[in-house]
């Protein structure tokens, strides 16, 4: 691929992740800012306001970090995810199987929400403001990172080795070996690594459910609109229509006329 697609597609995408940010922002606020309220609600009715309140002093409003703190933060990470995802794509188009532009980005997508966010997500769920030490935020982010970077690399060998099984087993079995595969590695990861549970007792179970739900309904929105995005930017791109016969004797009829004169 040319340095002037790559350009392009870098441009779509960024484009492209910002629009999916947009969705994403709008499920942000009407979805996850009501858990976020109810979750500070919870915390500041277990605060020991005798000791602690009188000195406490807010540096950003919860009005602005639910507006536009949170629109900042969600365009931002559209914006850079489109950016990395369309250089990935760059990379993978023609690589793994003749799928046109558009079902690239689609299963580019599908593959990325899974291993950068769905696998973690599953060991490492998301936890509203006031679940889980202070003291321990440090260790928990490093085991989500550590978690998520395994993932992805785990979901490119997965390719790697059904693009090299597929001469032997054929696309259908290779590509269920490689998914076999990835199930048991992932499996062995969450087993290895050390679980993270900081939830108090006295801690609604249906509002940490409906936090984590909406957590992943933002990064489903997210992705899934990104692919759909970014698919049709591509597809157009790579693959422009081919003038039709009656745009063609409509461009050349002007022509003709002055020819005739």
């Amino acid at each position: 691929m040319n340095s002037a697609n790559v350009r392009a597609l870098l441009v779509r995408g960024m484009l492209a992740g910002l629009a999916s940010g947009l969705l994403a922002l709008l499920v942000a606020y009407l979805l996850g800012e009501p858990q976020v309220d109810s979750a500070i609600a919870y915390e500041d009715a277990h605060a020991d306001h005798a000791a602690d309140h009188g000195m406490e002093v807010e540096i950003v409003s919860r009005a602005l970090q639910s507006t536009a703190g949170l629109a900042t933060g969600v365009l931002v990470y559209g914006v850079s995810l489109g950016g990395i995802a369309a250089l990935a794509y760059c990379f993978a188009l023609g690589r793994i199987g003749r799928f046109s532009p558009r079902a690239t980005a689609a299963l580019l997508s599908g593959v990325a929400l899974l291993a950068v966010y769905v696998v973690p997500f599953l060991k490492y769920p998301a936890n509203p403001p006031s679940v889980g030490d202070p003291e321990t935020i440090g260790e928990r982010t490093t085991l989500y990172f550590l978690m998520m970077v395994l993932s992805v690399l785990l979901a490119v060998a997965a390719v790697i080795a059904g693009k090299r099984l597929a001469p032997r087993l054929g696309n259908w079995y290779a590509t269920v070996v490689a998914v076999l595969g990835f199930a048991v590695a992932v499996g062995l990861a969450y087993a290895f690594l050390p679980a993270v549970n900081e939830v108090p007792e006295d801690f609604s179970a249906t509002l940490l459910w409906q936090f984590r739900l909406a957590a992943l309904a933002i990064q489903l929105t997210l992705w899934t609109s990104f692919g759909l995005f970014f698919g049709h930017l591509a597809e157009r791109l790579l693959n422009p229509k081919p003038a039709t016969a009656a745009a063609v004797s409509r461009e050349s009829a002007p022509d003709t006329a002055a020819s005739a004169h």
